[in-house]
């Protein structure tokens, strides 16, 4: 085991496993493997209204059917809320978070990108939105695939929100102290997260976090160019189709196969996709047709 490299994987439970899923996973997965780091098993379930019922039990089952064995216990951030407070307050008291109590309808003549207008106001943190205050400044990394990456955060984000009004913390705070809580050296996942990146470093360097590597994977699209995803309800993995299936996800990777894998189990797929990894071979692009893959 390398202790130097710690993956993970860290689905939402908000519908079943699909095969953009499956890309990703498999990316991580194989990362990690061919280098012989850990590989942990994160479940991202902070979002309870947004969790669709059995979706937990019957991810950790297609996992298990498709050979993708994680290392120690599963982490689940609906355990992990006192030290997302812990945080979110120790920024609002030093002045680098402040309450907004901003309407989405307020919002939407601005697309996304909050123009600050409760950043001074003072408010309570009462019935409102928890939002940290980010620099005029860019922030860029290298991509292990995407290549070099910049965004500006106040022009291309805003201040970005941390908690939510109805107390449910927000996505890009979890993920940055749940990485470094696990000790997360390596992040492989799908390129719709490229543009979250930045956001990221900066709660890092806000609170004195190392920075992982990135790899940000093309996504799995469909015809119309939407991406794989349970929102548009893509076919859930079966369990008896793994070994095509990944052989497909490996295509898609831009993995060598061999013809002789077709009859392989599951774990003796992995294993030859394992001893050839090449991160460097998978597609320099955002986006991948499904289609094409068949």
């Amino acid at each position: 085991m390398n202790p130097s490299y710690v993956g993970r994987f860290a689905p939402t439970p908000s519908g079943f496993l699909h095969f953009g899923s499956l890309v990703a996973a498999l990316a991580s997965y194989l990362d990690a493997r061919a280098v012989g780091g850990r590989w942990l098993l994160r479940m991202e379930d902070i979002d309870p209204p947004r969790e669709a019922p059995g979706a937990q039990a019957a991810i950790l089952h297609t996992l298990e059917s498709y050979g993708l064995e994680w290392d120690g216990e599963v982490v689940y951030q609906s355990q992990r809320h006192d030290a997302y407070a812990e945080i979110v307050q120790r920024l609002f008291q030093q002045g680098l978070a402040y309450a907004c109590t901003c309407s989405r309808k307020q919002l939407e003549p601005f697309h996304g990108i909050y123009p600050g207008l409760c950043r001074n106001l003072g408010h309570e943190q009462h019935d409102a939105a928890i939002r940290v205050r980010v620099p005029e400044l860019a922030y860029h990394f290298i991509d292990r695939v995407q290549g070099h990456f910049e965004q500006h955060l106040g022009r291309e984000s805003g201040d970005f929100i941390i908690r939510r009004r109805d107390g449910l913390y927000a996505y890009q705070l979890a993920v940055v102290l749940d990485d470094a809580w696990q000790g997360v050296t390596d992040i492989v996942r799908g390129a719709d997260l490229l543009d979250s990146t930045p956001r990221q470093l900066y709660l890092q360097e806000l609170l004195g976090l190392s920075q992982p590597r990135y790899l940000h994977v093309p996504l799995i699209v469909q015809p119309d160019g939407h991406k794989l995803g349970k929102s548009y309800r893509s076919a859930p993995l079966p369990a008896d189709q793994a070994t095509p299936l990944l052989l497909r996800a490996l295509r898609a990777l831009g993995q060598p196969t061999d013809p002789a894998l077709a009859q392989a189990t599951p774990r003796e797929v992995l294993t030859h996709a394992c001893q050839r990894w090449n991160a460097d071979a998978i597609p320099k692009c955002m986006t991948l047709a499904e289609a094409d893959l068949r």
